[in-house]
């Protein structure tokens, strides 16, 4: 008897929990939950955690009229209760965490009257809560780069901590923040933003510590002083602007023979380097020569030129901040003719030529002087000395013209004799 009793009296609970919602039963799976919380959060403080009954996105279903017709159930355990509020179709609840962890927090909808029925849309969210400060780094820069986390040097930075307190628990803390940027700088504040200028390139880490003292009343009515820390850090790539190329290489060069230009950039890499042989030195255009990536600060650039003439290098160079051009003139001459190495032998022997040639007239007029002048003497002592002395270390003139006559027959003498008559 009584197990029938019990069979009947239970299938009357269960029609009187179902007839009176049979519309939410035909709504289950229509909807869903949608979950938004203020955490993460430390110890101690108050978290809110939102949940909110939305159609499905199908186009044509329409939310109940009747927001009265449905329950939210939360399960927080064992994160404290300290609110709960309920509007429309949607439920939010304030809960607090006094242990570190990570916390499901459940919900689900059923209708109002029959909250062990089957839910009409339910969903969880796993709340973190730490014994450390939460908060984040906040990087900002006049210039806007295209790459995330980088910026200029010697450009000022303003490097800002934002403390995630969204229930106010820290309102009568007093704090102190120590910086660390990376290179060597060191500096301790009381105030959460500092300026900063990187002077060379590269990348840095920052990094902060920060400490929170608070007074808190003790369960013995005493007043102790309570303490909260946080580290956080943030990675910054400093870059350089790009202030022009050097180019290293000759200006004159042979027709097949191997030139090697080397491009210094004044810059931060990495670069995209675009060049192309020109007739004149103009500026690139979208489109006129393959990019090439550099990753350091120097490149070797070889060409080898088939027909003389005169060239011009133009170079295009471009990171992340600014691009720049540049222009090298270089002429090229044929291979069987080098300028400088063929003028010298050409003056040389011509040189050579003509001093040959000044030589043999000198010789010959001065063979043909010596003959006229200088006759041969009958012996060698005065011969040497006729030669070597002139006509000054002779005895007598008379003796000096008889040789002349002797040696130069046709000539007329250079005096006529005289007669002396007795009267």
């Amino acid at each position: 008897m009584a197990p029938a009793v019990w069979s009947r009296l239970s299938r009357i609970l269960w029609l009187a929990c179902l007839l009176p919602l049979a519309p939410a039963r035909v709504a289950a799976g229509l909807y869903e939950l949608n979950l938004t919380t203020n955490g993460p959060t430390t110890t101690g403080a108050e978290v809110t955690i939102s949940a909110s009954l939305v159609a499905k996105d199908n186009g044509s279903l329409a939310l109940p009229t009747d927001a009265h017709l449905y329950r939210f159930h939360w399960i927080h355990t064992p994160l404290v209760l300290t609110g709960k509020m309920e509007s429309d179709l949607s439920s939010t609840i304030r809960v607090v965490g006094h242990v570190p962890g990570d916390f499901p927090v459940s919900v689900w909808v059923t209708a109002a009257d029959c909250w062990m029925c089957q839910p009409v849309a339910r969903n969880f969210i796993v709340l973190p809560i730490t014994e450390f400060l939460v908060g984040n780094l906040v990087v900002a820069q006049n210039t806007s780069l295209p790459w995330p986390s980088s910026y200029l040097t010697k450009t000022v930075l303003k490097v800002s901590f934002l403390l995630h307190d969204p229930s106010n628990f820290f309102k009568t803390a007093s704090f102190l923040y120590s910086w660390d940027f990376g290179d060597g700088t060191q500096m301790v504040t009381e105030d959460a933003v500092v300026y900063y200028n990187y002077s060379i390139i590269g990348t840095f880490t920052v990094k902060l510590k920060v400490v929170a003292e608070w007074e808190q009343a003790e369960p013995d009515a005493t007043t102790g002083i309570v303490q909260k820390t946080g580290d956080f850090s943030a990675s910054l790539k400093l870059q350089e602007t790009l202030r022009g190329i050097q180019v290293l290489g000759p200006t004159i060069i042979q027709t097949f023979q191997k030139m090697t230009v080397t491009l210094n950039f004044l810059g931060s890499p990495p670069l995209t380097l675009c060049w192309r042989l020109k007739p004149e030195c103009l500026p690139l255009e979208e489109g006129e020569c393959h990019p090439v990536s550099v990753a350091s600060t120097a490149y070797n650039l070889t060409h080898t030129f088939r027909d003389p003439g005169d060239y011009c290098f133009s170079i295009r160079a471009e990171n992340v901040i600014s691009k720049t051009h540049q222009y090298h003139r270089i002429q090229v001459w044929p291979s069987s003719i080098q300028p400088a190495v063929f003028a010298f032998p050409c003056a040389t022997l011509i040189t050579v030529m003509l001093a040959f040639i000044m030589y043999m007239t000198l010789r010959n007029a001065t063979q043909q002087k010596d003959m006229v002048e200088n006759p041969e003497p009958p012996s060698g002592v005065r011969c040497c000395c006729q030669m070597c002395c002139g006509p000054f270390l002779l005895e007598t003139p008379s003796e000096y013209l008889e040789i002349v006559r002797e040696n130069n027959g046709l000539l007329p003498p250079l005096y006529k004799s005289v007669k002396t008559y007795t009267v």
